[in-house]
């Protein structure tokens, strides 16, 4: 959980709780739960890391916290109890971080509570823009200044559902507004497309081939080419990921 300190806070003010299951995460390879406290941390949050089980309720009421990533695989502790009784007295955020990747458990974990399911083995940094996602849109975590989202070329923005690539106005319906908002306020991370059916749309359940039209006619107004992205890419076997102006450089592509 992220404690608020004077050398590491979330810019809120207010902690996150990070996983409680500590032994589980050690046996990842690189020692995730170290690689996972450190990025939060310097993502500018304050992490305070609580008990096991049932410690994390006390610990998320203690600390008055934001967000609490949860690990549901808890030894010797019902990990869905635990979500279910966070959401019932909490209103923090809540990531369910996992071993559990079939359709029924991520939907079960969404039922009972959940703002984000990631599973592992997972990416810190991801996690983090995840996380910082979450809090932005709970208004723990400033939005972009003056409501105007840019990348590069591309500026969006927020209130007035404008937006321009080299100075040039682009035709964006409702949805693609919504879309390229969504990205570039989470460039870096990777979505599936029922992710963004749900984050994006709002819906639970639905036609994810939605997603995959949206995103083509999307590629056609802000890439080059788009037949070969560069800033709205395919991550194969998984789904979509928004490569800002930095990770395009880091990729060799601008």
């Amino acid at each position: 959980m992220a404690s608020h300190t004077n050398h590491s806070k979330n810019r809120s003010g207010q902690p996150l709780v990070s996983p409680q299951d500590g032994a589980d995460i050690r046996t990842q390879p690189g020692g995730q739960q170290l690689v996972l406290s450190a990025s939060l941390a310097d993502g500018g949050m304050a992490v305070v890391r609580p008990g096991k089980g049932e410690s994390a309720l006390q610990a998320a009421v203690r600390h008055r916290a934001d967000l609490v990533v949860l690990e549901l695989l808890l030894p010797g502790v019902d990990g869905w109890h635990i979500l279910d009784a966070l959401r019932a007295g909490q209103a923090a955020k809540i990531i369910v971080l996992t071993t559990l990747r079939d359709e029924p458990s991520r939907v079960r974990g969404l039922e009972h509570g959940a703002d984000d399911y990631v599973t592992k083995p997972f990416n810190a940094q991801e996690l983090l823009l995840r996380a910082r996602a979450l809090l932005r849109r709970a208004g723990s975590w400033p939005a972009a200044a003056d409501g105007i989202l840019t990348d590069g070329d591309v500026r969006l923005d927020l209130r007035s559902h404008r937006a321009w690539r080299g100075g040039k106005t682009l035709v964006l319906t409702a949805r693609e507004h919504s879309l390229l908002s969504f990205f570039l306020q989470n460039s870096g991370a990777t979505y599936t497309r029922s992710e963004l059916l749900e984050r994006v749309w709002g819906w639970r359940f639905g036609d994810e081939s939605t997603v995959t039209a949206h995103v083509r006619r999307l590629r056609l107004k802000i890439e080059d080419d788009a037949s070969r992205p560069r800033r709205l890419v395919t991550v194969w076997g998984m789904g979509y990921c928004y490569k800002g102006e930095q990770g395009r450089r880091g990729l060799g592509v601008v």
